[in-house]
């Protein structure tokens, strides 16, 4: 099993490029806007200069809108986790991952953040399953086959990159 950071950097690489297929001005690690005096209501929202989501592409959630995200894959049975459920496993991944990024993309990139959050156990978080459905209608259509086949096929590529 890779460690979560490889995986995580695989399923970057693997979005950004289904997304230059379907979306415009992709990027892999975009830098944000540098912050000029904006304050945020979280303590725990990314205010580096240096802060990285790992992906943008404009077009995705609504034409002119920049879609933000940032990965996390995680191990449901490490220490961490072991007291909760999945489905709460994910609930607070999901809420960190907000937590750090999604006041300050609405709020000075003007644009829309998704957490994309997976297990090692092969599944995804609520807002994943949306994004990556969205994203395989998306494709299906342009590339004209059927949305079954290439959720099928995202699924498959996803879960053998968090396995191996």
């Amino acid at each position: 099993m890779s460690n979560g950071w490889l995986s995580e950097n695989e399923i970057r690489d693997i979005t950004a490029s289904l997304l230059t297929e379907v979306c415009h001005n992709v990027a892999t690690e975009p830098p944000l806007q540098p912050l000029t005096g904006e304050t945020f209501y979280l303590c725990s929202a990314n205010v580096a200069d240096g802060a990285r989501p790992d992906n943008r592409a404009r077009g995705f959630w609504s034409k002119a809108q920049d879609a933000f995200l940032d990965m996390r894959v995680f191990h449901p049975i490490a220490p961490s986790n072991r007291s909760s459920s999945l489905a709460t496993a994910y609930k607070k991944h999901e809420a960190a991952k907000k937590r750090e990024y999604a006041q300050r993309i609405r709020d000075v990139e003007h644009g829309v953040f998704t957490p994309i959050v997976l297990s090692t156990v092969g599944s995804m978080g609520r807002e994943a399953t949306i994004f990556y459905k969205r994203l395989a209608d998306l494709v299906a259509q342009k590339q004209q086959r059927p949305y079954a086949l290439v959720m099928n096929w995202l699924r498959r590529c996803l879960s053998f990159t968090i396995l191996t």
